[in-house]
């Protein structure tokens, strides 16, 4: 059966990270990038331009591991000087080809980092992108695990211009460039993905969809169609949703389900109850997806209120009382507190087996138990 026919349609959002314990994906972090390489990596290449007292695009000179400075992306190197300390990530045994070469130097570290062929003409793009890091404003929203990657420190300003400034470089012929481009696509909070609207033709994002040679970053141009489709894109990925739902395959689902939420509206929250919580044949890769979607639109509290999340996940505690620990740590995030009689309950008859998820609910009643002391 159609599980796009069998549904009521409607809803939209976002990126599906690796399996994770219960505790694990309730935890705080930031990026959005629900799921991709770049938010697996512990430091991208932007980190690392955040965090460099200085950074150059320079040409080498003698035998290559010398390099002479031909435009200043950060610090207070003069161009025409040479860099003599040593420089770390060159091929020894061709050092020459990173020509021009991305460099970038740490305050704490004792040598110099080549990161990767970069032309001149991106120097100035990259001192403006460095320059949103310090940008003032008020920090986005944690929400990623930080086991995945350091928490960034940019502000939700930083971040939306930041934003501006990828979004024209994304799949750049410059191979280094359209790395850094969708790296910083892919770790923004999702707080600050409406930048890209009006930014992306939904045509550009269906193509590089359909790329088989940029697989490894559909799930964040998923969640990019989200905010920049129309009824047909929606349709089409429903499509995608059905094929991947009856094989049961959860690459990039929670990014699926993200967008779709963001295109189609909080109804369609009820078909995402329905299948993959009613639903006793999904595996928990399907399960955990879906609950990162809607844990992320949750905290927005934008496109799908964070009310109606609550709502699903009550329903995913009755549908699925074993797993009902899953949830309850962003419940008490969110200071929701009337899920106390069901989890005491599921307590007291041992429907809780998993030692994790056993601590989660617990965690939840002594929380709950804590916000009822302080308002007496």
């Amino acid at each position: 059966m159609s599980i796009r026919r069998s549904l009521p349609l409607a809803a939209r959002f976002m990126c599906r990270l690796p399996a994770v314990i219960v505790l694990a994906w309730a935890t705080a972090a930031t990026a959005c990038p629900l799921c991709n390489e770049a938010a697996r990596r512990m430091v991208t290449v932007g980190q690392q331009l955040d965090a460099a007292d200085r950074a150059v695009v320079g040409v080498p000179v003698g035998a290559g591991n010398q390099f002479r400075v031909v435009k200043v992306v950060k610090g207070n190197d003069g161009v025409g000087a040479v860099i003599t300390d040593s420089v770390a990530g060159l091929d020894a045994s061709a050092p020459t080809r990173c020509n021009p070469c991305l460099l970038v130097h740490n305050p704490v570290a004792p040598q110099w980092i080549a990161l990767g062929t970069m032309r001149v003409e991106h120097a100035d793009w990259l001192r403006q992108l460095a320059a949103t890091y310090l940008v003032r404003g008020d920090r986005p929203l944690e929400v990623w695990p930080r086991s995945v990657q350091p928490s960034s420190t940019l502000s939700e300003a930083g971040w939306r211009q930041r934003l501006v400034l990828v979004l024209p470089y994304l799949e750049n012929s410059d191979a280094l460039v359209a790395q850094i481009a969708w790296e910083e696509l892919a770790r923004a909070p999702y707080a600050t993905m409406d930048m890209v609207r009006s930014r992306i033709d939904a045509k550009t994002v269906e193509g590089w969809l359909n790329d088989p040679k940029v697989v490894s970053r559909h799930a964040a141009y998923t969640l990019v169609l989200g905010f920049v489709g129309g009824p047909a894109d929606a349709t089409r990925l429903e499509d995608r949703m059905e094929t991947a739902w009856k094989s049961h395959d959860a690459t990039n689902l929670a990014a699926m389900i993200g967008a779709d939420l963001e295109l189609r509206g909080p109804s369609r929250v009820g078909w995402v109850e329905a299948i993959y919580f009613a639903d006793r044949a999904r595996t928990m890769p399907e399960i955990e997806a879906a609950l990162l979607a809607l844990k992320v639109h949750g905290e927005a509290n934008r496109t799908v209120p964070r009310e109606r999340v609550i709502k699903a996940y009550r329903a995913f505690i009755r549908e699925r009382p074993p797993m009902a620990g899953f949830v309850a740590q962003q419940l008490a995030d969110w200071d929701h507190w009337d899920a106390t009689t069901e989890y005491t309950a599921l307590l007291a008859s041992g429907a809780v087996k998993d030692p994790a998820s056993h601590l989660a609910v617990v965690n939840y009643l002594q929380r709950a138990a804590a916000a009822k002391a302080a308002l007496r």
